[in-house]
């Protein structure tokens, strides 16, 4: 096999000798295949049946096949040992190297025998940063920007390498490298004395079988001062995206095409032309069609101008009603991006009911890896567990089986594209997340993007196992930390599925009524006498009818609705008893203290790690549990003063609450 010199073959080689070193301190003996792009390490005479077998698997781009083969001299590579690493292509050949050293480096007595092959569930896995030209990170809770810095591209900085190394490292195959709030220096990112820098950019993360993207403002036309409207049905404006894509292909052909953020919280859009947003993404489209670009085109859309004392608007409904009227008139290219849940990657919603009700049109799901209302990077709080629900979420849609892992894998409607996004939490700090827990999110999301079948725990283990050591206490510790904290993030912060409870525009610290009375149409309508929005189709907004009936009656109820969703959509007395036997004021009593004592007792068992895990991580670790737990013991004061003060029932075990 012909390695091309920055492929991802090449790579492959230099990360698994690297990786060995690095990990076992061997120097290996790698030998090269002619033919399809096969590495074995160890002995050749050995490996000679695995390398035959393998040699004639059929594998898919992406797929790899790995065997292991200890012989009499255990895992020495030496001897009778072997392992043979086989890819579909360059790419999947990057794969396997990168699970032979996972093997490695979570298998606390070496690496055992081993015949396994895989290929990923989801065709895109892609990563969204929201970083601007400036510097800066919209949403970004670890630092500046590795990309940019005063509005030029930081082409100098070994970090860009070194995170795409990270993201092959996990799977993904795809990125965009720019907010998609798109203001005017980053509109510049699409025009021709910056498509050389761009270039270079692709090339880095290209050599690790990334592609790249660019979020793009959808008034560019009128931004870069050429035309005077950015209409969708302009025959001027077609012509203008048209020779943009021949002009970004022309410099950066491996390109991947664009991420837009239409018509949503004040960005442009079709809708100031009389035009929706399937004339809106199919001018995209059109112009990236001929050389093979997409058009993610997100569905956060809602009218962010209500009036709070308007019950009837729901912003729940807002993506299903835009969008779901459209299915089948977008073209093979565009992909709609919608957000896991209905709202805003609260701690806590149902599944979009969008996903899976367009069987006409590519859509993939959109994570939130940034922890913008989920801890900030400041708590901890391991995302995998709510991802997880959210893929194994059954929609009925085309009957029961019809999850949602299995729409963003392609195999309930066959459509051209399908897959897994997700907001990156990356910046220049030295850990790379600002926390060194948060570590686990970057790395889960891809490893469910890979496969989601893999369970939380699984995945929590591997990362603790790689990142204190196999088998060590420290290691043991943080994988059960994980598992426990976004429960416990759950049960000191916002309750029973409300959500939003956070200062405005900050979105850390509580604030029960901070978005109460705001424009932006979330709210938890408490009143002396309950609390809760009522989205039933008899009494409410009548968002739980945009889901299959066997959706919609789950919810439709207060009976049979899940506790955890209760007050997304039912308003309920403070009286109403769960399916716990609590009533809904006691659940938020209790569950506020429990947090707060829960984040008291991860402190201790810390403390016992000391001189078991390195000062710097385990300093930073103490310092950031100690902030988690002031902030769990002010969400806990806060939230329940005001319920007591709403409600006037008193707390059952008479515990401080200040009246």
């Amino acid at each position: 096999m012909e390695l091309r010199p920055n492929g991802p073959g090449a790579a492959a080689l230099r990360e698994l000798s690297r990786g060995i070193g690095t990990l076992t301190g061997l120097q290996p003996s790698l030998t090269l295949k002619a033919g399809p792009p096969i590495l074995t390490l160890g002995s050749p005479e050995a490996a000679r049946p695995a390398l035959n077998e393998l040699n004639a698997l059929p594998l898919s781009e992406e797929a790899y096949a790995l065997r292991i083969g200890l012989g009499s001299e255990g895992a020495e590579w030496s001897g009778s040992g072997y392992a043979v690493l086989r890819g579909g292509s360059e790419r999947g050949l990057l794969h396997a190297v990168f699970r032979f050293l996972r093997l490695i480096g979570t298998e606390q007595d070496g690496p055992r025998e081993l015949h396994e092959v895989e290929s990923p569930r989801s065709v895109l896995r892609m990563i969204d940063q929201w970083d601007n030209m400036d510097g800066s990170v919209e949403r970004g809770y670890s630092g500046g920007s590795i990309f940019y810095r005063d509005n030029r591209i930081l082409l100098e900085s070994e970090r860009i390498a070194d995170y795409a190394r990270l993201l092959a490292s996990v799977g993904i195959n795809a990125i965009s490298v720019n907010n998609v709030n798109v203001h005017r220096e980053e509109t510049k990112l699409i025009a021709a004395p910056l498509l050389h820098d761009v270039k270079r950019l692709a090339d880095v993360f290209g050599s690790f079988g990334i592609r790249l993207f660019l979020s793009v403002n959808y008034a560019a036309p009128i931004e870069l001062g050429e035309l005077g409207t950015a209409d969708p049905l302009d025959e001027g404006v077609r012509r203008w995206w048209k020779r943009t894509a021949e002009e970004i292909y022309a410099a950066v052909p491996e390109f991947g095409g664009f991420v837009v953020k239409a018509d949503s919280e004040n960005r442009p859009g079709p809708f100031t032309y009389g035009r929706d947003h399937a004339d809106g993404a199919n001018l995209l489209a059109d112009a990236l069609a001929p050389f093979g670009g997409l058009v993610l085109w997100r569905c956060f859309v809602y009218d962010c101008h209500q009036d709070w004392r308007d019950r009837s608007t729901d912003r729940a409904r807002a993506a299903y009603d835009h969008f779901r009227p459209l299915d089948g008139r977008f073209r093979d290219n565009v992909i709609l991006q919608i957000k896991n849940g209905p709202m805003d990657f609260q701690v806590r919603e149902p599944v979009s009911p969008l996903f899976g009700a367009m069987p006409k049109t590519n859509h993939v799901m959109e994570f939130q890896i940034a922890q913008e209302y989920t801890g900030q990077q400041r708590d901890v709080c391991f995302l995998v567990p709510q991802w997880k629900k959210s893929l194994d979420f059954d929609t009925f849609l085309n009957g029961p089986g019809s999850t949602v892992k299995r729409i963003a894998a392609g195999e309930v409607h066959p459509l051209p594209h399908s897959g897994v996004a997700a907001v990156s939490n990356i910046g220049n700090d030295d850990n790379w997340t600002g926390h060194h827990l948060a570590q686990a999110n970057l790395f889960g999301f891809g490893r469910l993007a890979w496969n989601p079948d893999l369970d939380a725990e699984e995945i929590a283990a591997e990362w603790s196992a790689l990142t204190f050591g196999a088998g060590t206490p420290a290691a043991a510790f943080v994988r059960e930390l994980l598992m426990e904290s976004w429960p416990v993030y759950e049960s000191y912060t916002a309750p029973l599925g409300v959500g939003w409870m956070v200062q405005p525009h900050y979105h850390y610290a509580v604030d029960v009524d901070g978005y109460e009375y705001s424009k932006w149409g979330t709210y938890h309508f408490a009143d002396r006498n309950g609390i809760g929005v009522d989205r039933t189709l008899g009494t409410g907004t009548g968002y739980a009818g945009q889901y299959a009936a066997e959706n919609r009656d789950l919810y439709g109820s207060p009976e049979s609705c899940p506790d955890e969703l209760l007050l997304f959509f039912h308003h309920v007395p403070y009286t109403h008893v769960l399916k716990s036997g609590k009533t809904v004021i006691q659940h938020i009593y209790d569950s506020r203290f429990e947090g707060a004592a829960r984040v008291e007792s991860w402190i201790e068992r810390w403390r016992e790690l000391e001189g078991g895990v390195d000062d710097e991580r385990f300093s930073h670790i103490l310092r950031r549990l100690e902030g988690q737990l002031e902030n769990a013991r002010q969400w806990r004061d806060v939230v329940n003063t005001y319920f007591y003060r709403k409600s006037g029932i008193p707390d059952e075990q008479g515990r401080n609450i200040y009246a």
